[in-house]
């Protein structure tokens, strides 16, 4: 049987962890939304060299397991720094976690944002072509904001795959909070009721987030008209 009142008296340590899972969902956002936009425009630029670098980062993230990719940042990349450069680097788990999720959901947003420019009819690239724009800025003052509409609601939908893929940064030590009700769930030999209730946090904060960004969605919309 569940024992809600102990999971209530540990109250503030989920809570803890759980502000530390949006600090690492944030963080990782940001660096995906960075790296995706790159890498998305880069997929469908002129230059070659440029079109097979992305391709090869979105393929590269998107067929490895995330878990995979945790350790590496984690373990490989240090050992590889100083087998290169004889100093030690040690990255913290929340570091690592970071990195490593940002790097992974870059390669996703990076395939929000090209479909999101190729879903720009061709004719609004011409016509800025025909009024004497160049490639670049035709990109940058008409299909980019064209574009961006139509990404909001996946870059939506990917801040909330990223809470919940944060639980995976959790093997590494952050102190997320699958981390603290593992945590929790070791000091009293029952993890049953840490669980449910880390559960009943994630399920908080994802309808918190939803609510929120598609509160974003329909302002966006508004805006739009």
């Amino acid at each position: 049987m569940i024992d809600f009142a102990l999971v209530w008296q540990h109250k503030l340590f989920l809570l803890k962890g759980a502000v530390v899972t949006i600090q690492l969902t944030s963080g990782a956002l940001i660096i995906g939304i960075i790296l995706g936009c790159l890498a998305g425009m880069g997929r469908i630029s002129r230059n070659r060299f440029i079109r097979a670098v992305s391709s090869v980062y979105v393929y590269v993230l998107r067929g490895t397991p995330m878990l995979l990719q945790i350790f590496f940042i984690y373990f490989g990349i240090p050992q590889i720094y100083l087998a290169v450069t004889g100093n030690p680097i040690n990255p913290t788990p929340m570091q690592a976690g970071i990195i490593a999720l940002g790097i992974n959901s870059g390669a996703y947003v990076a395939e929000i944002v090209r479909a999101g420019i190729q879903a720009v009819p061709k004719g609004q690239m011409e016509a800025a072509r025909s009024l004497g724009m160049s490639h670049a800025r035709a990109m940058k003052d008409v299909i980019l904001p064209q574009a961006f509409r139509r990404i909001i609601p996946p870059l939506c939908n990917e801040f909330i795959v990223l809470l919940k893929d944060s639980s995976l940064v959790s093997v590494i030590g952050a102190g997320e909070l699958m981390y603290s009700a593992k945590v929790m769930g070791a000091r009293y030999y029952d993890y049953v009721q840490f669980l449910f209730g880390a559960g009943v946090v994630y399920l908080a904060l994802t309808f918190i987030i939803s609510q929120v960004l598609a509160a974003v969605e329909r302002k966006m919309g508004v805006s739009g008209h």
